[in-house]
């Protein structure tokens, strides 16, 4: 599933696209497609892993789910979700779920919640923290109404840079820990960023999908935790569970 700087660099791929009207739009979504050819896009924006395209009175919002997929200007052999064509050329977007918004995304989106948003509001993803004392570290991660766009990659190595066990409860984190978690998911999505652009990403894993523990040289523990039930890599030497 793409994570949040995924989609910033999708929003970015297709500012091409920004101020032209769809010449053309297909697909096989359920999502009713009358009304957006001849549309002018507006602007591309994103919200943690939410795509949206904006029109002038709706947006259609893309996930990707666990396995969805793009391309810009070319085509896969298999029949897309959604293809927007225009005079410059043309997106396509495959195996994603496509909704229709009619009300303003300033009414539906709480933009201080997303981790990657020039309006994101560290203070309030401590007071949502405060709030859930009894959730584990792992699941407030994956939490999108407290850090919109964090998804696995993030959890797993922003834990494992700040010393918590994934297992551990929001609650008995000591404040300082809480403030540190909520620094390095910022932190950590912008270098995400930047290694996804330079596709250096998965040389900067330090404990995700790893064998060892680069810090301890001990074996890293894979487990299924939390009520998301997320592959989760950790090494109980070096994460502190605090309970």
């Amino acid at each position: 599933m793409p994570e949040g700087p995924s989609i910033v660099i999708l929003r970015e791929e297709l500012a091409q696209f920004a101020g032209k009207k769809v010449l053309e739009v297909s697909g096989n979504t359920k999502v009713p497609l009358e009304g957006i050819k001849g549309k002018k896009v507006v602007a591309f924006r994103s919200w943690g892993k939410h795509f949206l395209i904006c029109f002038p009175t709706f947006a259609i919002r893309i996930h990707f789910l666990l396995f969805g997929t793009y391309r810009v200007n070319e085509r896969k052999e298999m029949p897309p979700r959604l293809r927007l064509v225009f005079s410059n050329g043309e997106v396509n977007f495959y195996t994603s779920s496509i909704r229709r918004i009619e009300a303003p995304l300033d009414e539906v989106y709480d933009w201080s919640a997303d981790v990657m948003s020039e309006q994101w509001d560290p203070a309030k993803a401590l007071a949502k923290l405060k709030k859930a004392p009894d959730m584990l570290a792992c699941d407030a991660l994956l939490d999108q109404n407290i850090f919109a766009g964090s998804g696995n990659i993030i959890k797993n190595e922003v834990l494992f840079n700040i010393r918590v066990h994934p297992a551990s409860r929001i609650g008995a984190l000591p404040l300082r820990k809480r403030k540190e978690l909520v620094k390095e998911v910022v932190d950590y999505s912008f270098r995400f960023l930047e290694w996804k652009k330079a596709y250096v990403l998965k040389k900067h894993w330090r404990i995700h999908t790893r064998k060892a523990c680069p810090r301890c040289d001990l074996p890293v523990h894979k487990e299924y935790l939390g009520q998301t039930n997320r592959r989760t890599f950790f090494c109980t030497n070096c994460q502190e569970l605090y309970e």
